[in-house]
């Protein structure tokens, strides 16, 4: 049994980065989980990493089956695992399964960090009106002043330009934080 530091994750991703070996990288995370018995970063959160590791190998049913994995473990993640399982299933095609799953996000609690990651899953398949109630809805539970708050601002922006919206409340404090 291991456990897991920062440092140790962080050699990890940096040597993948070296050989670009996503694969390779994924399978590591994946050992490293399955042998997880304490650490600085919970065993859900290397699950998620070997999710998005699995992606970019272009492995996306292993990518699944790690986020559901991580959704089962329960364990604190910065963003809700079912938002990686909702992008997975839009890449294989199984845009209803998806967005049943972004209903069940919506549903219960989430954090500003899984709604920036929702609405761009959702601008990146195409549904710009739901990604912009997304990121509305990120913006309003973010605290002023904070990066992520940034973030979800300039997104918003950019999605209700695409939609060819009017400016509003909420875009006067994007010239605000400049």
């Amino acid at each position: 049994m291991a456990h897991v530091t920062h440092e140790q994750l962080d050699r990890l991703l940096e040597q993948a980065l070296l050989l670009d070996d996503h694969g390779a990288l994924a399978s590591q995370l994946d050992a490293l989980a399955q042998g997880y018995e304490s650490g600085e970063v919970s065993r859900a959160a290397i699950l998620v990493l070997a999710a998005e590791e699995w992606r970019q190998a272009g492995q996306p049913v292993n990518a699944l089956e790690r986020f559901r994995s991580a959704v089962d473990d329960g364990g604190d993640v910065l963003i809700d695992p079912r938002s990686g399982i909702a992008d997975t299933l839009f890449e294989l095609e199984r845009s209803e399964e998806a967005r049943d799953v972004i209903a069940d996000i919506k549903a219960g609690p989430w954090n500003p960090a899984t709604a920036l990651t929702v609405a761009e899953t959702l601008v990146a398949y195409g549904d710009l009106q739901e990604a912009h109630e997304w990121a509305t809805e990120g913006v309003r539970a973010c605290a002023s002043g904070t990066t992520m708050r940034e973030v979800l601002l300039r997104t918003r922006y950019r999605i209700r330009v695409d939609l060819g919206l009017p400016e509003d409340d909420l875009d006067a404090l994007l010239d605000v934080t400049r």
